[in-house]
């Protein structure tokens, strides 16, 4: 099929179809990284023996640097040339994998030498430093370069590919792992190559050169981005209640993120094949999916949208804790099936499919277009703030109650959040076309 019949099918532009391009081999470098790093908590606390609480902290650290995003989004503001600051950016957080080349492949040498441990956190602190560096320019990119009324369908494409690359990499790795529990030692440097060369490959995609204007220093317009943010929050009231949903939201995620791999570990003592299959398995639903939600997120509101993405989450953790009462497996190869889980994984492939565009252009939708970065960037600082303390909360409610107590908050949490999204959706005042 030429490109001409590809833009006909897709109903884009030459100039859509061309970012488009882009964007997909992006999403399937993006796909192999993120296929690897899903297996990252589980190889962490089976084969590096690292403890529960420095668990939280290398989930946590994925999403408490958000927590300065406004602060970023100010100093991303003052470079003019994007594409530059995204090159450095690649290599600066990606360089560090490399470090993981020199780990011990002995369980014996993690036990007796644990700062291991430390500096593993240290160089994911990097690496996730690329969240907050890269994704708001990303997020403006796309969202300039894609018509409104595509955005939504074009990136559930993108994700699409993304996820069937992540789904085959996640199987792949996990069977590797059981072969060579330390091939983590080899993998993980070539992801810093292949983390460049995916950031660079975006790099290309034509933006029109911006005339930075500085009229205060840094410190006065970070200040000031806080008084935005507040302003925000303030004046946009269907972005307010957006954003209060994700709290219960997000305070549900992260304290179940935190102890899920030692549920699987420890509860079901599952391998890596296992717990691959758990962390992969579910994309194949969200695969099919994502295209329709593509759209159907095009054409309603997103707190509407938000509520079913929460909802999917609730019964994915009521399914997952029921597994440790009612056991019921059968063996598949050298995975092993549980009746709950596969149940529940269902609900987490809807799950997938709709946080994969609620979480990335949700925001968007609320804004003008020169206002997307921005209203990430507030979005994400929100989500640094939640994850200040609630991953270890996680941990310490574990510790106390067991995993049926936790799994009980984290649903109760995620009620209110549905809830509280139907609740705004219902009362929505008549806001501002913000295409």
């Amino acid at each position: 099929m030429t490109s001409k019949a590809i833009n006909k099918r897709l109903k884009i532009s030459k100039s859509e179809f061309g970012v488009f391009k882009i964007h997909i081999l992006f999403s399937v470098i993006q796909g192999v990284i993120m296929g690897v790093f899903a297996l990252n908590e589980f190889v962490f606390i089976k084969d590096m023996l690292g403890t529960k609480m420095q668990l939280s902290y290398l989930l946590q650290l994925s999403v408490i640097l958000m927590l300065f995003s406004v602060f970023v989004n100010e100093f991303l503001r003052r470079i003019a040339d994007k594409k530059k600051m995204l090159i450095w950016a690649s290599i600066i957080t990606h360089i560090p994998l490399f470090g993981i080349a020199f780990f011990p492949s002995s369980e014996l040498a993690y036990q007796a030498f644990p700062y291991y441990h430390y500096i593993f956190l240290g160089i994911f602190f990097f690496f996730y430093l690329n969240l907050i560096l890269v994704l708001p320019i990303i997020n403006q990119m796309l969202k300039g370069a894609y018509e409104h009324a595509n955005f939504g369908r074009l990136y559930s494409y993108a994700s699409s590919i993304n996820k069937t690359v992540l789904m085959f990499v996640t199987f792949g790795f996990g069977f590797l792992l059981d072969i060579d529990n330390y091939a983590f030692v080899y993998i993980y440097p070539i992801l810093a190559i292949l983390g460049i060369i995916s950031i660079v490959l975006l790099a290309k995609i034509k933006v029109p050169q911006e005339d930075v204007v500085i009229k205060r220093g840094f410190v006065a317009a970070s200040f000031n981005s806080l008084r935005e943010m507040k302003s925000i929050l303030v004046n946009n009231q269907p972005y307010r209640q957006f954003e209060i949903g994700f709290m219960f939201y997000g305070f549900a995620w992260m304290i179940t993120a935190s102890i899920i791999a030692i549920y699987f570990n420890d509860a079901l003592e599952m391998n890596h094949a296992t717990y691959g299959f758990y962390k992969n398995g579910y994309n194949v639903l969200a695969i099919l999916l994502l295209p329709y939600f593509g759209k159907v997120l095009g054409k309603i509101d997103p707190r509407k949208f938000a509520a079913i993405t929460f909802a999917s989450l609730l019964f994915y953790l009521l399914f997952m804790a029921l597994t440790e009462h009612f056991p019921f497996s059968f063996q598949l190869g050298s995975i092993e099936v549980f009746g709950m889980l596969l149940i529940a994984y269902l609900f987490y492939g809807v799950f997938a499919a709709t946080m994969a565009l609620l979480w990335f252009i949700g925001s968007a939708y609320f804004c003008k277009k020169e206002e997307a970065a921005q209203y990430q960037a507030v979005h994400l600082s929100l989500t640094g703030f939640r994850a200040i303390i609630s991953f270890q909360l996680g941990v310490i409610f574990y510790q106390l109650w067991g995993f049926s107590v936790t799994f009980g908050i984290a649903i109760l949490s995620l009620a209110i959040g549905v809830l509280y999204m139907i609740w705004s959706y219902r009362n929505r005042k008549i806001t501002h076309d913000y295409s």
